[in-house]
């Protein structure tokens, strides 16, 4: 006996042609999955970021929701990540303070590197307005949050003897005996807040 399956899928099953409708139909699927891109670097990495936040945001005490969330909300996450930090920050009594390469290991703390919590917050307040945030309430963008990476910015860059300023690459070509000159412009204007320029990830 054949059984008939709907019509729209035009047709039968029946012995040896039900597994090749079914073939047929797991083929179809898997070239469909194919033809899918994959994510990109930064997209995967902003995922991650993105679950990791909404993970400590329902681990908090008291209880907190996304909605709830405020620029205090963002700082108190960004100082949790601080324990994960891999990015010797001397303190201004450490002998060591304002040195590129220190001589000898000190007892300072470990932290995370100001470029990697600038990329975070980047990719964060993305993140946020993709699930549903609205850009005017987007706290990962606000004034609290910009002052804060900016203070970190400054006193790790004392601290740890660095520059953290921009450097912007303008070429001018000219043409002089058929020879072309290149021009490298350091720029330190900007900031750079929420932007990401670094290799830095959530823990460094």
């Amino acid at each position: 006996m054949d059984f008939v399956t709907a019509q729209g899928n035009n047709f039968t099953t029946s012995g040896n042609n039900m597994v090749q409708g079914t073939n047929f139909i797991a083929n179809s699927t898997t070239m469909i999955e194919s033809s899918v891109p994959p994510l990109s670097r930064y997209e995967n990495q902003k995922r991650r970021d993105w679950n990791t936040f909404c993970q400590y945001v329902r681990n908090h005490q008291p209880p907190l929701s996304l909605p709830q969330c405020t620029s205090a909300h963002i700082l108190e996450f960004l100082r949790y990540l601080d324990q994960f930090g891999k990015t010797k920050v001397h303190n201004q009594n450490c002998p060591f303070f304002g040195l590129l390469n220190p001589p000898a290991p000190c007892p300072c703390p470990l932290r995370q590197a100001w470029g990697s919590l600038d990329a975070l917050i980047g990719r964060l307040r993305a993140a946020y307005e993709e699930n549903g945030g609205k850009p005017e309430m987007n706290p990962f963008g606000s004034r609290n949050v910009r002052l804060f990476l900016r203070e970190v910015r400054d006193f790790q860059s004392k601290s740890r003897g660095v520059s953290y300023e921009k450097k912007r690459k303008r070429t001018t070509s000219s043409t002089n005996n058929n020879k072309s000159k290149i021009i490298t412009v350091i720029d330190g204007g900007g900031d750079g807040c929420g932007t990401d320029n670094h290799n830095g990830l959530i823990i460094d």
